[in-house]
């Protein structure tokens, strides 16, 4: 498994920061939209849609609410849709990492879920493109914010393996620890003042610190977040495209919740600057 998991990274890694990087952002837009309809297929599944065509109408819907957005959005309607997201996924975060009931198994349709998984897969989208189109760096913000999640993630794990003893939030995901966690948020600092140092942003460097730290925090709710909804459904993973990662809601959870309390800080910052 962790040879399927590294082969797949060294393939998609590459495509990941060459179409970042270089493409146009209405090219960027219709080939992440694509992923986020995939995405938004698995959370069919998650949120108790059985069939698959029905997946696929949902995940229809997701999509064709992106594109009216990216066609008929402004900067203040974007603003407003990060706020709501920010302001959702900040105190789930704090409740998920709280949690320590038991979680029941649940069965048939699930609207809540179902209408609250594809606002937040719209929005992260839409925060997504808001950066990438913003200016001259947005390109290279947008990676900044891929590789500050995938670090995080990253020093998550390692610092988890090799000191982790107290658990995070034992009833949504028993791997997670609290040492994995500062590991991680050790790891996003780090790489925040790496790009700093050598990229010529210019946010101050405490602000991009800060941004970086709050971003790296809200990243593991939205890991979490889909763990329950697994959990609570029986699930190991959300889907099997992605050999050794499982599904694309297992790759992109932590920028579900991540993207939009970035994409709100940098405005705010940018604006104020």
């Amino acid at each position: 498994m962790l040879g399927s998991r590294i082969l797949t990274a060294l393939v998609l890694i590459p495509l990941v920061v060459a179409g970042v990087l270089l493409a146009p952002s209405d090219t960027l837009a219709l080939v992440f939209g694509a992923v986020v309809v995939l995405g938004a297929r698995e959370m069919g599944r998650l949120g108790g849609i059985e069939s698959l065509l029905w997946q696929w109408l949902y995940a229809l819907l997701v999509g064709v609410s992106m594109w009216l957005l990216f066609r008929w959005s402004d900067a203040t309607l974007d603003q407003r849709l990060e706020i709501l997201a920010t302001l959702f996924w900040v105190p789930a975060t704090l409740a998920l990492v709280a949690r320590r009931r038991p979680l029941q198994q649940v069965v048939g349709l699930r609207p809540a879920v179902l209408l609250l998984g594809a606002g937040q897969l719209v929005i992260a989208w839409l925060a997504v493109m808001d950066i990438h189109r913003g200016g001259g760096q947005g390109p290279a913000l947008v990676l900044f914010m891929l590789v500050l999640i995938w670090v995080a993630d990253s020093g998550a794990y390692f610092a988890g393996r090799a000191f982790g003893h107290h658990k995070l939030s034992p009833q949504v995901s028993p791997g997670k620890t609290w040492e994995g966690v500062v590991g991680g948020l050790l790891a996003a600092v780090l790489w925040a003042w790496i790009f700093h140092a050598t990229a010529g942003v210019e946010l101050p460097l405490l602000s991009l610190l800060l941004l970086s730290l709050f971003t790296a925090v809200v990243s593991v709710g939205g890991d979490l977040w889909e763990s329950l909804l697994k959990r609570q459904t029986g699930l190991k993973d959300s889907g099997t495209l992605l050999p050794g990662h499982g599904g694309v809601l297992d790759r992109i959870d932590s920028l579900i919740a991540a993207a939009p309390l970035f994409a709100l800080g940098l405005g705010l910052l940018e604006g104020a600057s």
